[in-house]
């Protein structure tokens, strides 16, 4: 079995996920390796576009005029927005292999970092939406890289886990949850922490 799967095996799974999927079924990948030389790139895509973009158009957030913001505060939502992601990856990928044991999948910490990754894949990509930082615009991009996202979820994990379909959807599922709950919970505190005046001054 490989020890390495290369950069191109995951990014192969935007347009051919079962042959990449089926690549790293046959790898055991070094988690450090897939993290420093793949994900965390991704996770430099969302904050580094929606820093650019707010920089040179402003949030429209539906208003009449955009809301422009000090570079200081960009930078600091945008480090913000990092950690966030980066965060949700390393969660992900441990409660995804703490799950394993029960569905009787693959417990190699490298492949579930490569399988959480392609899972990611779509939206970081669609995240060049973020230079133009119009609700509306990055609404019609993510949610269809949303739901492709899932799609790689639901199909990625009976073949690069090697668990019975029927025990990967209910593994899918239970991640699936795990990630809803992460994201309202982030925005609650994110909201509460601008409420108590931790970040920018927004009027909210």
């Amino acid at each position: 079995m490989s020890s390495n799967i290369s950069s191109l095996t995951l990014f192969r799974s935007l347009y051919q996920p079962q042959q990449a999927f089926a690549e790293l079924a046959k790898a055991d990948p070094s988690s450090r390796r897939v993290f420093l030389t793949y994900s965390l790139w991704l996770l430099l895509l969302p904050p580094l576009f929606s820093l650019i973009g707010a920089a040179n158009f402003g949030w429209r957030l539906g208003a009449d005029q955009p809301l422009f913001m000090a570079t200081g505060d960009l930078l600091t939502i945008s480090v913000g927005y990092f950690v966030a992601l980066l965060f949700g990856l390393f969660s992900t990928v441990i409660i995804s292999r703490w799950m394993a044991k029960t569905y009787g999948a693959s417990v190699s910490l490298g492949r579930h970092m490569a399988l959480i990754t392609m899972v990611g894949q779509p939206l970081a990509m669609a995240s060049i939406a973020h230079l133009f930082p119009d609700v509306l615009v990055n609404v019609l991009v993510l949610i269809p890289a949303t739901i492709w996202g899932m799609y790689l979820l639901y199909a990625g994990i009976p073949v690069a886990l090697e668990t019975p379909p029927e025990r990967g959807m209910l593994m899918a599922s239970a991640l699936m949850a795990w990630l809803l709950v992460a994201a309202v919970s982030l925005l609650g505190i994110s909201m509460s922490l601008w409420v108590l005046g931790v970040g920018p001054l927004l009027g909210v």
